[in-house]
């Protein structure tokens, strides 16, 4: 069900501050931004990172939170059917899903426990994944 990390959304009340201080940290620029919204590819899988306005939080459909905070996103292959499994699961709604761009939807549950969880069909993941050589083991 839960395929790998896709991407972890971190918080910030000031994003121009956080651009930097990450930009710094990483040594990368942000290769994806739109209002609101910067992303970096990191790490040898090169996972995201992205960084929302916490004042934006409030518009994706969830409760408003605090200026902190983090969300992390597990690819899955169909995210309206993960949705619903983790519904009957006992997980509530965080976030409905929604596309985030061309060939990424997600959205987000709160589990029995009070912890966010974010499924995302990722189209990144899906090419990571297929640039990857096959192992032995794994043969088709």
């Amino acid at each position: 069900m839960l395929r790998g990390l896709t991407t972890v959304r971190f918080h910030t009340a000031d994003l121009e501050a956080a651009k930097r201080w990450y930009t710094e940290l990483l040594g990368v620029e942000p290769y994806f931004e739109r209002p609101g919204y910067a992303e970096f590819r990191i790490g040898d899988y090169q996972h995201e990172l992205g960084l929302l306005d916490s004042k934006f939080t409030g518009t994706l459909g969830a409760h408003p939170d605090s200026a902190g905070g983090a969300v992390t996103y597990w690819h899955v292959d169909d995210a309206e059917a993960t949705l619903t499994r983790l519904r009957t699961l006992g997980a509530t709604l965080h976030e409905p899903l929604r596309e985030f761009g061309d060939g990424f939807v997600g959205g987000s549950v709160m589990d029995p426990f009070g912890n966010i969880l974010g499924i995302m069909q990722n189209r990144h993941y899906l090419e990571i994944l297929a640039s990857r050589p096959h192992s032995p083991d794994h043969s088709e």
